[in-house]
């Protein structure tokens, strides 16, 4: 099985490295990181490179398609080779997924028209403007699409997807394996439950990046 995680200028790390660390773990399973421009590309920090060797005609028919989100996602919506490219590899994948705003370019290039799903909650409305039912849930699966909510839901997406793959007691064993049992020290990972100083202070944040 080969998984494709598509990489790109100024993508949040946690994004693809989050799926990575989950579908790279399922047996027999080779994980290639694709870009438009194959070489070092940036993360949103700008602290963090990874090394893409293989550029979107180098994978023609991935099982498994994961597009993660961050700001550089905005450069990403005009359609393009990644938008054709992702409309190609659809008609064959298995799973077609995103994290966090990469739904948003998976939206934009017209696979998500009529499909329910979700993206970070900054982003979620936005959903709408390319035919999507936005839903606010961590996980959504509508036929063989699955997005994730914002940045750390990627893991839970890859999770649900890897027992879809290969059965609940492999993604069990890998969830193990990375030890996933999150017991966060705050309760402010959702807007219902942060307090209102907090999401006005990740607002700030938010948009600062978008500029």
């Amino acid at each position: 099985m080969q998984v494709a995680i598509v990489l790109y200028p100024g993508f949040t790390s946690m994004d693809v490295i989050g799926p990575y660390e989950v579908l790279g773990r399922l047996p027999d399973t080779e994980v290639v990181f694709v870009a438009e421009h194959p070489g070092l590309v940036l993360n949103d920090l700008g602290s963090l490179t990874i090394e893409v060797v293989a550029s979107l005609d180098d994978v023609p028919s991935p099982d498994v398609v994961v597009v993660g989100g961050g700001p550089g996602q905005l450069d990403q919506m005009a359609d393009g080779p990644l938008h054709r490219w992702l409309r190609k590899v659809d008609r064959t994948s298995k799973w077609t997924t995103s994290a966090c705003t990469g739904s948003l370019v998976l939206a934009a290039a017209g696979l998500l028209e009529g499909r329910r799903a979700t993206t970070h909650w900054g982003g979620l409305e936005h959903l709408a403007d390319f035919g999507a039912t936005p839903v606010s849930e961590r996980v959504v699966i509508d036929g063989h699409y699955a997005t994730a909510a914002g940045v750390s839901a990627g893991i839970d997406m890859a999770l649900t997807v890897a027992g879809l793959l290969v059965g609940d007691v492999a993604a069990q064993t890998v969830q193990l394996i990375i030890e996933y049992a999150p017991e966060p020290p705050y309760n402010a990972g959702t807007l219902d439950s942060a307090p209102a100083e907090v999401v006005e202070s990740a607002m700030g944040l938010l948009s600062a990046r978008a500029t």
